[in-house]
C-alpha cells in the first residue's frame, strides 16, 4: 500500500480523537485519572486498531483495483465525536478513504464491504479467544467494539459503507448485517 505523509497525519489525528472519545465515554460520570488512562490505552489499542484496520481494508482493495485511495479525517466530525462523548454516547464518523478511479457498482460495493468485514473478522478472533477461556476485559472490549463498528458502518444511509453494499448486492448486505448483529448479540451475552 502507498501512503502520503498527509494521509499518515490524518490517520494519526483520527486515531487519537476516536481513542479520546471512547476513553471519555467509558470514564464518565465516575471520572478518575487512573480510569481515564486505562480506558485511553484500551481505546487506542482496540478501538483505534479496529478503526485503522477498517480504513486500511478499504484502501487496500481500492488500490488493488488500480484506484488512488487515501484517508482524510473530517475535522468537524472529530470535534462532534469528542463533544458528544461527554453526553454518554459516541457517533464515530472520523473520516473516510477517498477513492478516485474507474469503479463499477460491484467494485465500489466490495471496497465498501472490506472495512466492515475486517471488523467482523476481528470480532470473530476475539470471540474465539472468549471460547478458549480468555476472559480479560480487553478481549471482551475487542469483541464488542469490533462487532459494533461492523454494524454501525453497515447502516444503509448517508455515506456509510452499508448504503454502497446494499446498492451493489442486497443478499450480501443482508448476510453481512445479520452476522454483525449476531456478533453484537454474542458480545452482550458473553459480557
Amino acid at each position: 500500500m502507498k501512503f502520503s505523509s498527509l494521509e499518515l497525519l490524518e490517520l494519526g489525528k483520527a486515531w487519537i480523537a476516536i481513542s479520546l472519545a471512547f476513553a471519555i465515554l467509558y470514564t464518565l460520570p465516575d471520572f478518575s485519572v487512573a480510569r481515564f488512562v486505562l480506558f485511553l490505552g484500551m481505546s487506542a489499542l482496540i478501538v483505534g486498531s479496529g478503526f485503522l484496520l477498517h480504513e486500511l481494508a478499504h484502501k487496500f482493495l481500492a488500490q488493488r483495483y488500480g484506484c488512488w485511495a487515501e484517508f482524510r479525517a473530517d475535522n468537524k466530525m472529530l470535534l462532534f465525536m469528542l463533544a458528544v462523548s461527554f453526553f454518554g454516547f459516541v457517533f464515530a464518523a472520523p473520516g473516510g478513504v477517498y477513492i478516485h478511479g474507474a469503479l463499477t457498482r460491484e467494485k465500489n460495493g466490495k471496497i465498501s464491504l472490506a472495512g466492515p468485514l475486517m471488523n467482523i473478522f476481528l470480532s470473530v478472533v476475539f470471540l474465539v479467544l472468549v471460547f478458549l477461556g480468555f476472559s480479560s476485559s480487553l478481549v471482551f472490549f475487542g469483541l464488542s467494539i469490533n462487532a459494533w463498528l461492523a454494524f454501525f458502518n453497515l447502516l444503509p444511509f448517508w455515506q456509510f459503507d452499508g448504503r454502497k453494499v446494499l446498492d451493489w448486492h442486497k443478499g450480501v448486505y443482508a448476510g453481512t448485517i445479520l452476522v454483525s448483529l449476531g456478533l453484537l448479540f454474542l458480545s452482550n451475552f458473553s459480557l
